[in-house]
């Protein structure tokens, strides 16, 4: 060789070398920012496309294939770049007598850890590449070169694996084998896929987690009260709709102030869902409370014994004057008297039991009269009681017997004192003003209660449930993601006037979705049927009561004009509601 021609040689040796390290120098700028875009990516399909992307365009091949390892230890396509349904069949690791099934390059490579290369398909013996092969001739894509890499997020570990299908030549195009050089670069990608799927895989298993969590919080409540199950249901769904709804406004107070991402959307779900968790620490008794003298039982049954026991009286009082010779129609007319008597104040009772929307003053003034007969009592009343019972008699010594008993009493025994129990920590905020006593089953006090069937102490026990919600959730350690699930659980009870509880919030405080959980909140409880202690109310009811909570400030105006002029309020009811409260609702006379 001559000395030009060496010169020549060393000059395009340089050149090529030169060539060779501005080649790695792209490819490992494209490593760095794929690594970078598969590490911020959150959508598990979009993450499939950049990692096949960024196989592609590193390693400069026609077509790439993604599968992932399941849990049955089989291999399912993930994705790929052609186009087409992906094959449902899955490709199974193990044969079935236990054997690793190494016939196919895939399961070679998950098998072993391995990464395989394959310069011609047609060629090769290794392996059983009749479905590649079938495919090519099916589709008219037609494989010659292979570089198969598995997906180790960690050592000894492998879940999935990429296929890389026909290396092209960059120049001019054609299916050229895959250069063994490029091999690292395309193991440092299959690396950082894996880390990417992994902590996508982790991620999807923890927000797996917290909504098998959250299913089972509103399972025990469901478990515990059917009423209140039907509601935690029904109001995700009513708050969820009417998100939707703010989400289409394009004009106005609202356009804008929908929800935006993925996120949020789940994190006021999660949160319409929570909405009454604290409820599972609230005694069936106090929220299924049907009547004024339920407990655990309807209290009813003891004031009617009381009336049986006077009647009978009325009856032995006959018999007696009859003995002593009074005229049989004079003590027949005492008895008809008394037991007409009898009868019409025990159901004067038993209808105001059931309560309603107004117990006028002249009927608890009844009530005390009625209370004010007595009955002769002749069995010991201490005796099978429970300790708590007993304690609460501790103060009022026992009546001789026979002992001469009310007909009704509120006795020193059926009020039940607050547990000194130490007060919410002030960081909570709460301000709602605790009755002195914790119950009071007092019969003339219950049957006494003006509207409804609570007393002021069992509202407040109800009132409650809102302080547990918000006190369970933020002791969570919530996800930046989460943050306002108990924003969301917590304020439906709030008012934009600041007279709703547990913290009295204003309007400044009340976001839009806070707002819309105290929209669907009320409507699903003017509406449910399933409560045991008030009737159903119609459509035209319950949005003629929902425009008076408008009129007073208490919920958003322009949430619930739109909730009337979206016919929302109508979906809902068509889904939820019987069909005898479908009624016709002027919406005009409540909107604006």
């Amino acid at each position: 060789m001559t000395v030009q021609e060496t010169s020549a040689a060393a000059r395009s040796l340089t050149a090529d070398s030169g060539e060779a390290l501005r080649l790695a120098e792209r490819k490992l700028a494209r490593l760095v920012e794929n690594g970078l875009l598969l590490s911020r990516e959150k959508d598990r399909e979009v993450l499939f496309r950049r990692i096949l992307a960024g196989a592609q365009d590193i390693s400069q091949c026609a077509a790439a294939t993604l599968f992932l390892r399941t849990e049955r230890d089989t291999l399912a396509f993930a994705m790929r770049t052609n186009d087409g349904a992906l094959p449902a069949a899955e490709i199974p690791l193990f044969d079935p007598d236990g054997r690793p099934n190494e016939r196919y390059v895939v399961t070679y490579a998950a098998l072993r850890n391995q990464a395989v290369l394959i310069d011609d398909v047609y060629s090769e013996t290794r392996f059983d590449l009749t479905g590649t092969k079938r495919f090519s001739e099916e589709s008219g894509f037609r494989t010659i070169s292979m570089l198969t890499v598995p997906l180790s997020p960690r050592e000894g570990e492998v879940i999935g694996v990429l296929q890389l299908l026909n290396a092209l030549d960059p120049e001019t195009g054609r299916v050229i084998a895959f250069p063994p050089g490029l091999l690292g670069f395309i193991e440092a990608v299959a690396s950082q896929s894996a880390v990417a799927l992994e902590n996508q895989i982790l991620l999807a298993s923890q927000e797996a987690l917290f909504d098998a969590l959250l299913k089972l919080i509103a399972g025990a409540v469901n478990a515990k009260s059917a009423s209140t199950g039907g509601h935690c249901e029904r109001v995700p769904e009513l708050a969820m709709m009417l998100a939707e709804e703010v989400g289409r406004v394009t004009s106005g107070p609202l356009a804008g102030r929908g929800l935006k991402t993925p996120d949020e959307w789940r994190e006021f779900r999660i949160g319409a869902w929570l909405h009454d968790c604290g409820k599972v620490t609230t005694p069936e008794f106090v929220v299924d409370k049907a009547t004024k003298l339920e407990t655990i039982h309807n209290r009813l049954h003891e004031v009617r014994t009381r009336f049986e026991v006077l009647l009978r009286d009325a009856q032995i009082e006959r018999l007696t004057v009859l003995l002593a010779g009074a005229p049989a129609a004079e003590a027949d007319a005492a008895f008809a008297a008394r037991q007409a008597e009898l009868t019409d104040d025990f159901a004067f009772l038993a209808r105001c039991n059931v309560g309603g929307e107004f117990m006028a003053s002249e009927a608890v003034e009844r009530v005390r009269r009625i209370a004010g007969q007595t009955w002769l009592r002749h069995f010991d009343d201490r005796l099978g009681l429970s300790q708590d019972e007993l304690a609460r008699l501790a103060t009022t010594p026992p009546a001789p017997l026979p002992a001469l008993e009310p007909l009704l009493a509120d006795k020193a025994s059926h009020v039940v004192p607050r547990p000194p129990a130490a007060a919410p920590d002030p960081k909570y905020g709460f301000k709602l003003d605790a009755p002195e006593h914790l119950y009071n089953f007092g019969e003339i006090y219950n049957l006494s209660i003006r509207r409804g069937t609570i007393t002021a102490e069992e509202r407040f026990k109800i009132n409650e449930h809102i302080v547990q919600t918000i006190m369970m959730l933020e002791t969570l350690p919530l996800p930046k993601s989460l943050k306002r699930v108990p924003e969301y659980a917590g304020t439906h009870h709030e008012t934009l006037t600041g007279s709703g509880y547990p913290r009295r919030l204003g309007a400044d405080d009340l976001s839009v979705p806070a707002r819309i959980m105290a929209i669907a909140d009320i409507f699903e409880a003017l509406t449910a049927a399933d409560r045991p202690y008030k009737t159903a109310k119609t459509l035209s009811e319950s949005v003629k009561i929902l425009s008076f909570f408008k009129k007073d400030g208490h919920i958003d105006p322009d949430l619930f004009d739109l909730f009337l002029t979206s016919g929302l309020f109508r979906r809902y009811g068509e889904r939820f509601l019987r069909p005898e409260q479908l009624d016709d609702v002027d919406i005009a006379r409540f909107v604006g």
